[in-house]
């Protein structure tokens, strides 16, 4: 259940280890990027709270969110538009929900496994 937060924290750390720069062209695909991750890492550990996760969909949703993310701010940059705003956007609300539903499903089932919801 751990894993993906353990991933998550490893990656941080890895990432503030090393010093790689990045051209300054890319900010916006490295943005969404990071989001697409965060936005996998917090799906898989919904779904592992709801006991239905599975890898396979996982994985698959990281890259084609990426790919999908990372298409959209190359056709915007072509066009003149940022449309990388529409991918900020998009993985953004999926955060909040995600991040929503995870704290909930850890308070009807951690902080609370007696709550009485009727009341």
């Amino acid at each position: 259940m751990w894993l993906p937060l353990a991933g998550l924290v490893v990656g941080v750390l890895v990432g503030q280890a090393l010093t790689i720069p990045i051209p300054t062209q890319y900010a916006g695909y490295l943005g969404v990027a990071v989001l697409a991750a965060l936005d996998s890492v917090l799906g898989g550990l919904r779904t592992m709270l709801n006991n239905k996760f599975d890898s396979t969909v996982m994985v698959s949703g990281f890259f084609v969110n990426s790919l999908l993310a990372a298409g959209l701010t190359y056709i915007g940059d072509r066009m003149g538009i940022d449309l990388h705003y529409v991918a900020i956007f998009v993985f953004g609300v999926r955060l909040f929900d995600n991040l929503a539903v995870i704290r909930r499903t850890l308070m009807d089932t951690v902080f609370a496994p007696n709550h009485d919801k009727s009341a």
